[in-house]
């Protein structure tokens, strides 16, 4: 909790600009459009019938399809803009929805009355229809603050700084201190913003300017805190970070850290860490600029790059494929870090001696039975594809799980087989048994360091620091780095800094 603390204010903040600016846009949108729909009744069944549809869609999958979206268009990709556009779509139904009802609910006589003095549309609404209506409008106001800052959360897998850090970095950590952090300020930060909406919202009701005022206030104090680091880096006209990308799993924070600390080392430019990206993601970040450097994998970048599922001649050939596909989008290998992390089948040790199950391919008569446990990404991934037909493989079922919950799950007997990582600590603290590949189904996943376009161009230092990483770290060692932080406890920071400290081979 010492080392999580001193980084909360910064990324409340973020948290709390994200999600003001997003029900900001929400408001603006959603209350002129509801007015209008209020006019216009035979519009406002469609226009909310959107609204309900858009509010359907998961909150994850709308925000990756920001990605590709905003890339589509050459806009920044990743990092804040996909996240609040997200996010603003989610606040559009409660705000929009309260008010067609408040406008449509206001007593005949009253706006028949209105117009018996003489007043115009516009003073009519401003007058006697917004007066009347704001309390049901404030209403929806107020719960989309509370859906707005809770969604927020889930920002951080398109690279946008969140409380969500806490959340995703513990669950993959098993650091439950960073996940009751993350959980317990994004709370105190939905609650606060419901009570300050509240203010505004009795204010109106009961008339009372005292309360209107003391939530305006408090409005204004939150978006002052939320804008104050930004507007202080400005001042410091701090330069630009150098921007290190890292996938969702505890090898990935721990290169990420050693990438870090190795990057300070040579230049004076700070560096800042984006956790938890998706593998598309992360890679289009790269290309895109939005991110300078990060750790993949050659069998990933195979397949992504070149829709190639097909052994390799060698692991050779298939990093010198990857290196000509990388080069021709401006990504530069900077260091094949030593070690290689494959899928691998496993599971409990004792069940696979019972069965006397060594390979992957003594599983054929078994999976009809059982079900296997997955990441995000496998079942979708041309690998799996080539593992299923390589060994004719049919599971009874498929099931996809974040990555840190895998080892509990087959420990458990939820599944009987999982697809873990081969430099993963757990197989050992759990006693699982990884089944060989003895067809190659699966492609080499050499760890390469992989540099952006602008790290090349502007930092030659940082290029040459990267590349001092080359061949340092073998499948042995990344295990037990693993296993320091899954198994015992330690900070990814904590195991990158004590990697750092040894001398080089």
């Amino acid at each position: 909790m010492n080392e999580l603390l001193p980084t909360l204010p910064g990324y409340a903040a973020a948290h709390l600009q994200l999600s003001l600016v997003a029900l900001l846009a929400g408001v603006l949108v959603s209350v002129p459009l509801g007015i209008w729909a209020s006019r216009h009744p035979r519009a406002a069944r469609p226009v909310l019938a959107v609204a309900s549809a858009l509010q359907t869609v998961p909150s994850l999958a709308l925000l990756a399809f920001m990605v590709p979206a905003l890339a589509a268009v050459g806009a920044p990709s990743i990092g804040w803009l996909p996240a609040a556009l997200g996010l603003f779509v989610y606040s559009l139904l409660p705000i929009l929805h309260n008010t067609v009802v408040g406008m449509t609910t206001i007593d005949a006589s009253i706006l028949e009355a209105a117009d018996g003095v003489g007043m115009t549309a516009r003073e009519r609404l401003r007058r006697v229809e917004l007066p009347l209506a704001q309390p049901v409008i404030l209403a929806g106001i107020r719960t989309a603050a509370v859906w707005t800052v809770g969604t927020a959360t889930l920002a951080t897998p398109v690279g946008a700084r969140s409380l969500g850090y806490y959340i995703f970095g513990g669950l993959q950590t098993r650091n439950y201190a960073a996940i009751l952090l993350g959980c317990a300020a994004a709370a105190a930060l939905a609650l606060l913003l419901d009570a300050l909406v509240g203010l505004l919202e009795r204010g109106v009701r009961q008339r009372r300017r005292g309360l209107v005022r003391a939530g305006a206030l408090g409005l204004l104090a939150l978006a002052l805190a939320a804008s104050l680091p930004p507007l202080l880096g400005l001042l410091r006209a701090e330069a630009r970070p150098l921007v290190i990308g890292a996938k969702p799993f505890t090898e990935q924070y721990v290169l990420s850290r050693i990438v870090a600390g190795q990057l300070e080392r040579a230049t004076a430019t700070p560096t800042t860490t984006l956790e938890s990206l998706g593998s598309t993601v992360v890679f289009d970040g790269l290309r895109s600029g939005d991110v300078d450097v990060y750790v993949d994998y050659v069998g990933t970048l195979r397949a992504a790059l070149l829709g190639r599922t097909d052994p390799a001649a060698s692991r050779a050939a298939a990093l010198a494929e990857v290196r000509e596909a990388l080069a021709r989008d401006g990504v530069t290998v900077a260091a094949t870090l030593g070690f290689e992390n494959t899928y691998v089948l496993a599971l409990p040790r004792a069940q696979a001696e019972a069965l006397g199950l060594a390979r992957i391919g003594d599983l054929a008569g078994h999976a009809p039975g059982w079900t296997i446990g997955g990441d995000y990404e496998l079942f979708h991934r041309p690998e799996w594809q080539a593992l299923t037909t390589t060994y004719g493989l049919r599971f009874a079922e498929q099931r996809s799980m974040d990555p840190s919950l895998l080892y509990e799950a087959a420990r458990t007997g939820e599944v009987q087989v999982i697809a873990a990582y081969s430099t993963d600590g757990r197989l050992d603290a759990y006693d699982l048994k990884p089944l060989a590949d003895d067809r190659a189904a699966l492609p080499p996943y050499d760890a390469l360091v992989l540099a952006g376009p602008r790290l090349v161009a502007e930092y030659p230092a940082a290029l040459a620091a990267l590349q001092a990483l080359a061949g340092r770290i073998d499948a042995a060692a990344m295990r037990r780095m693993n296993a320091a932080v899954d198994r015992d406890g330690q900070s990814p920071a904590a195991v990158a800094a004590a990697f750092l400290a040894e001398p080089a081979q």
